[in-house]
C-alpha cells in the first residue's frame, strides 16, 4: 500500500508498505478521506526537528480519517460499514489502509459523502469544548480565529442559543463563511481596531464568553483583553511544540478575574464520545460540519494539501484528500 511520510520539515514523499493485518479485536479500514488539521501543521509539519529524526513514521501527521471497514475481527464492527477513525499515537491517516480497535472506530451512516462525514471529527472536539462553557443561551460570544475549529465554535454556539456570535479573523473569506454558519457579526483585526469594534458591536456590554481558536501565540493575551470582567475564556488553541504564548498580560488577567477553561478532548478518558455525538447530530440534521469543507484533492497531492492549509491559499478552510478513489 502507499503511505506518505515527512522526510524533512514541510517535505513529503511516498513509500510502499505491506497492508496491515488485523489482530483479534481489531478491524482493517480502507482509508477513503483524510483532512488536514491545524494542530498537525503547528505541531509537526512546521516543526524543525533534528535531521536524524527524519523521515517520520509513515502516515504522520494526520488524525482526521474516514473510510470503510474491509475486515473485522471484532463483534462490534461489520465489514462494509463506513466510519470515522481516530488513530492512536504514532499511527496516522496518510496511508491507504490502517487497523484499529472498535473504541476508536466510529460508524457513520451509508448516505452522504464520506468527505463530509470526516468533518465530524474536528467539530466533535469543539462540541466537547462548547459543553464546558455551560449554558450559552442569551450570551455574547466571540471566537478568535475562523478556521475549521473557530467556525465550528461559531456554528455550535449559535445553534445553542447564543444571543451574539462574533467571528474574528484577518482572512475575509473566512469571515464570510462565519456569517453563513451562524456568526451574527465579524471583525477583521487587520482592517479595524479589534477592541473598539467589539465595544461598538456589543454596545459596551462586552463579551461573556471568548474562545481562542487562533493557533497564534498572541491569541491568549488578546482573549484576556476581549473578555468582560468575570466572564469566561475557553482556550482551545495549540501554538506549536514549545507551547509558548508570546506574552502574558498579568494585570489584565488579575483584573478580569475570568474563568479560564483549557479544553482538549484528546486528553480526556473519553476522546471519542463527543465525536460520536456530533455524527449523530449531523445524521439528524441539527448541524452539518460538512459545510466547512472547502477543497478536495487527491492523496497524490498531499504536499499541495498541506502547503495550501499551512499558507491559507486559495480561500482554504478545510481540505480533504481522496484516498483509494474515495472521498465522495
Amino acid at each position: 500500500m502507499k503511505a506518505a511520510r515527512l522526510v524533512a520539515p514541510q517535505t513529503f514523499d511516498f513509500v510502499e508498505l505491506e497492508e496491515p493485518t488485523p489482530k483479534e479485536g481489531q478491524a482493517k479500514i480502507r482509508v477513503e478521506a483524510t483532512s488536514v488539521c491545524g494542530s498537525d501543521i503547528h505541531g509537526i509539519y512546521h516543526a524543525e526537528l533534528p535531521e536524524e529524526e527524519y523521515p517520520l513514521q509513515p502516515g504522520v501527521p494526520c488524525h482526521e480519517i474516514a473510510g470503510t471497514i474491509v475486515e473485522s475481527k471484532t463483534d462490534e464492527l461489520k465489514e462494509g460499514q463506513r466510519a470515522v477513525v481516530l488513530p492512536t499515537r504514532g499511527l496516522g491517516g496518510l496511508s491507504e489502509y490502517l487497523v484499529q480497535t472498535p473504541d476508536r472506530v466510529l460508524p457513520v451512516p451509508d448516505w452522504g459523502p464520506i468527505d463530509e462525514w470526516v468533518m465530524c471529527q474536528h467539530t466533535g472536539t469543539v462540541l466537547y469544548s462548547v459543553k464546558q462553557m455551560g449554558n450559552v443561551a442569551g450570551k455574547r460570544v466571540a471566537v478568535l480565529g475562523q478556521g475549521g475549529i473557530g467556525l465550528s465554535f461559531s456554528m455550535l454556539t449559535e445553534k445553542m442559543g447564543a444571543m451574539q456570535v462574533i467571528g474574528i479573523d484577518p482572512v475575509e473569506n473566512r469571515l464570510e463563511k462565519a456569517l453563513s454558519v451562524g456568526a451574527t457579526n465579524t471583525v477583521n483585526p487587520d482592517k479595524d481596531d479589534m477592541y473598539e469594534a467589539i465595544e461598538e458591536l456589543t454596545g459596551g456590554e462586552g463579551i461573556d464568553i471568548v474562545v481562542d481558536a487562533s493557533g497564534d501565540p498572541e491569541g491568549f493575551g488578546q482573549c484576556l483583553k476581549i473578555v468582560k470582567r468575570w466572564g469566561t475564556f475557553v482556550s482551545f488553541s495549540l501554538t506549536g511544540r514549545d507551547g509558548k504564548i508570546s506574552e502574558f498580560p498579568h494585570q489584565e488577567f488579575m483584573f478580569k478575574a475570568a474563568t479560564i477553561i483549557p479544553t482538549q478532548v484528546a486528553a480526556t478518558s473519553e476522546p471519542t464520545k463527543d465525536i460520536r455525538e456530533m455524527i449523530a447530530l449531523k445524521e439528524r440534521g441539527w448541524a452539518d460540519p460538512g459545510q466547512l469543507k472547502s477543497h478536495n484533492l487527491d492523496f497524490s497531492e498531499v504536499q499541495k494539501a498541506y502547503d495550501m492549509y499551512a499558507n491559507q491559499q486559495d480561500g482554504v478552510i478545510k481540505v480533504v484528500m481522496s484516498v483509494n478513489g474515495g472521498g465522495k
